[in-house]
């Protein structure tokens, strides 16, 4: 069977926008730059901190965008009453994991801003799962709940440089640290404990956790994380989605659901996202917001682990091959999948079978 002409990245492109144009979603496009302001206001929001920067014929400092929830963000406005909802598929510019050079990142994602209901976040949330399934059959999206763990340290009788550093624990799943802590500062840490030990299914996770509700915060925050896993199960989706409190590591901006996309075939997540009515309130925004983003980028990898070969055909020439022999042979294969000329066996490409064309001749 031939390989598609298009790429995983590209596919993924018209998949997801399809998907989000189904359910009202606008497309939304913005320029490569922004004033660098913004991202030094918000440099904890982003994935990292370094930024490409240049000085435009008026003096203001811009930036080529590392992130595209802040422009857009910036770009749109309060509406009463209503919810504005957007897609997008950009060009991201950040350093590569494990160098320090730059990249040319394409995102796909959504956001959802406004009089965000539980119905919008349930909604997001569903599309994040969607989006996973589009890419790959086998996928898992883990679900956490800032609000639900701001309100069990709220509780836990820490001190704010513990709490801080408890959340770190959480995030690390480092249970004995966090039980260091704790007895270091004289707090029970049973409750905080279960926020690490307990990672599985919806059903089994908030069964474990219902107990340990206390508070009203607590309990208020439980039960909308709970209604929310209800509908993902509801949807067909309970086997899909895993309850992990390590994901999501920052209470300045996120105030309820969080969540990472994984992939079988690719070692790190390609979706994320949460709800982030903070960092809007830090931005002098009275709206609420919910979004994630798909990293593009990362399907090269799925794509490579999928690939049994690289080229269906290889033709390897003689120096006396002739061009116009040559080239009707290529046309012939062609027609049959791809098919890569060359004059020297190469080191680096994968390839179905070898045909060896001498003169005008092939044989193989």
């Amino acid at each position: 069977m031939s390989k598609s002409v298009i790429k995983k990245d590209e596919q993924a492109i018209f998949s997801l926008r399809e998907l989000y144009r189904r359910y009202g979603y606008a497309q939304y496009k913005m320029s490569r730059f922004e004033e660098y302001d913004l991202y030094v206001r918000n440099k904890d929001f982003l994935v990292s901190d370094e930024v490409i920067t240049f000085t435009d014929h008026t003096g203001r400092l811009l930036a080529l965008k590392p992130d595209v929830t802040l422009s857009i963000i910036k770009n749109t406005e309060d509406r009463p009453g209503a919810v504005q909802k957007v897609y997008y598929n950009e060009n991201v510019f950040r350093v590569a994991k494990g160098t320090h050079s730059f990249k040319e990142i394409m995102q796909a994602g959504l956001e959802c801003i406004g009089d965000i209901s539980g119905y919008e976040i349930a909604e997001v949330v569903l599309l994040a799962v969607r989006s996973l399934s589009l890419l790959n059959e086998r996928y898992m999206l883990d679900l956490s709940h800032m609000g639900l763990v701001s309100a069990m340290l709220a509780e836990s009788g820490l001190s704010e440089g513990g709490k801080s550093a408890a959340l770190s624990f959480i995030h690390q799943k480092s249970g004995h640290e966090l039980a260091a802590l704790c007895e270091k500062e004289g707090v029970s840490g049973t409750k905080l404990q279960a926020l690490i030990d307990q990672c599985g299914t919806p059903k089994e996770v908030l069964a474990a956790m219902e107990p340990l509700m206390a508070t009203e915060a607590e309990k208020a925050a439980f039960a909308d994380f709970s209604a929310l896993c209800e509908i993902l199960t509801r949807s067909g989706h309970g086997k899909s989605v895993r309850v992990d409190f390590s994901v999501g590591n920052d209470m300045k901006y996120y105030s309820g659901v969080v969540f990472k996309g994984y992939l079988e075939g690719v070692p790190t997540g390609v979706l994320s996202g949460g709800q982030y009515d903070k960092l809007l309130q830090k931005l002098g925004r009275k709206s609420g917001a919910i979004g994630f983003a798909v990293y593009l980028d990362l399907l090269e990898r799925l794509e490579k682990s999928n690939e049994e070969f690289d080229v269906d055909t290889l033709l390897l020439r003689t120096p006396d091959a002739d061009p116009a022999a040559l080239v009707k042979k290529a046309e012939e294969l062609s027609a049959e999948g791809s098919v890569l000329v060359v004059s020297a066996l190469p080191e680096d490409v994968k390839y179905r079978r070898l045909i060896q064309f001498e003169g005008g001749n092939s044989r193989g």
